[in-house]
């Protein structure tokens, strides 16, 4: 691997054992959004070294650098974007650049790919070519991808999820995200799919705090290497202490100690 791409990853890890990813990217698909509606208040009330990264479109992370140097967390610039005023928001387009990522001193950048869409195609496209770029300037890749066309009848079928998983791995990402499958078994069928770090989509606000660190345990248990969740963080009512309760899980490797974390 790459120096600058290990040296990258590491810093967003940050020694820890898993990857707590934060996607504050939902304001171009959805428009202003309540619990973001201040972004520099809600990362300045994180609590420090305990998220790895935050994921954010350049506009809204040049403005928050500031606040993410001071909490120690990394900056994942998204280079994909559409929103739901579209004829077709599962299309996703390219918004910015590797090198642009590097002028925002980002640690990494992340691409969103719908399979089984009408455009799934040009996503790919796209997403090989970013591959390339990110080996050219040592800049790792996190790849998000989710399996949402008309071809798909389960958004969460272990063999869909394994296969986009694969892909990831196939076309050079360091990192995939995708859903959780519901299962520890049917997890681990996922996970050993690739041999890159599998992290989990959070998915809309879950009813309780549990069922999303049950999620967390579960998919540690099976092999994953972390989340990244947005919405069971912003919209929480307190993102400081779910955030919290997360990262406990994610740095505790033994089972016993994951079952403490969540109890």
């Amino acid at each position: 691997m790459i120096v600058g791409k290990k040296s990258r990853l590491s810093r967003i890890l940050k020694g820890q054992n898993n990857y707590f990813i934060l996607p504050i990217d939902h304001g171009l698909t959805l428009g202003p959004i309540s619990h973001l509606a201040n972004v520099k208040g809600f990362i300045n009330s994180l609590p420090p070294q305990i998220i790895s990264a935050v994921v954010a479109h350049k506009g809204v992370a040049e403005s928050i650098s500031p606040f993410l140097i001071s909490k120690d967390i990394s900056l994942i610039l998204h280079l994909s974007g559409s929103t739901n005023l579209s004829t077709d928001p599962s299309s996703k387009n390219l918004m910015s650049s590797v090198e642009y990522a590097i002028k925002l001193n980002a640690d990494a950048v992340s691409v969103h790919i719908n399979l089984g869409a009408k455009d799934e195609p040009k996503m790919l496209k796209d997403f090989g070519l970013i591959s390339e770029e990110c080996e050219r300037w040592g800049m790792p890749l996190l790849a998000m991808m989710y399996c949402r066309g008309e071809k798909i009848q389960n958004e969460y079928d272990v063999q869909a999820i394994s296969h986009a998983t694969r892909i990831a791995w196939e076309l050079g990402a360091d990192i995939v995200k995708v859903n959780y499958t519901g299962s520890i078994y049917s997890f681990k069928e996922v996970v050993k799919a690739v041999d890159i770090p599998v992290v989990i989509a959070g998915g809309p606000k879950a009813n309780s705090d549990n069922a999303v660190l049950s999620m967390v345990k579960e998919s540690i248990q099976a092999g994953g290497r972390g989340v990244a969740f947005g919405r069971n963080v912003f919209e929480h009512s307190e993102p400081n202490l779910i955030s919290r309760r997360i990262a406990t899980i994610l740095n505790h490797s033994s089972l016993l100690e994951l079952q403490e974390a969540v109890s």
